[in-house]
């Protein structure tokens, strides 16, 4: 089975991406620290898109009670997203650091669009960490408990 990610955060992670090209573009200071932040966030991402985002497709299905054998699947991504996850908190936690030196450097410059963007993605982080993450592992534990305990029709 295919989990697709959601078409909103897919949107999102694209439209991140394509202010954080346009920062590396920048002359100078600000142009340096963008293509620093570039190298920490690309294989980050990847690795979001990877075994964090897909299992969130599952959540309007979950959430309509449908839980199906074919969905067993997702429990490879939501498992190697609970062992990865403090590996994936300190690359947040190193990106933040990234953002904020970005962001200073950009105000020194005057580039307010890149002190929004730095703060969009600081915010970004923090809800990834507190909500898509948390609910990724949930839809592992909800698949697992359901296809477990035989509600979903088949074991």
């Amino acid at each position: 089975m295919n989990y697709a990610i959601p078409l909103s955060l897919k949107q999102e992670h694209e439209a991140l991406h394509d202010q954080l090209r346009q920062a590396t573009q920048v002359e100078g200071e600000v142009g340096e620290l963008a293509k620093v932040l570039a190298r920490l966030m690309h294989p980050h991402f990847v690795k979001e898109d990877r075994i964090a985002m897909p299992p969130l497709g599952l959540l309007a299905a979950l959430a309509s009670g449908d839980a199906t054998p074919e969905m067993a699947g997702v429990l490879k991504l939501t498992d190697q997203l609970e062992a990865d996850l403090p590996a994936m908190l300190a690359e947040h936690q190193t990106i933040v650091e990234a953002l904020q030196r970005l962001r200073d450097a950009a105000q020194r410059a005057g580039r307010n669009e890149i002190v929004d963007f730095a703060q969009q993605l600081i915010h970004h982080a923090r809800t990834e960490e507190e909500v898509m993450y948390p609910a990724a592992i949930l839809v592992g534990k909800f698949v697992r408990e359901r296809l477990l305990d035989g509600r979903s029709g088949k074991t």
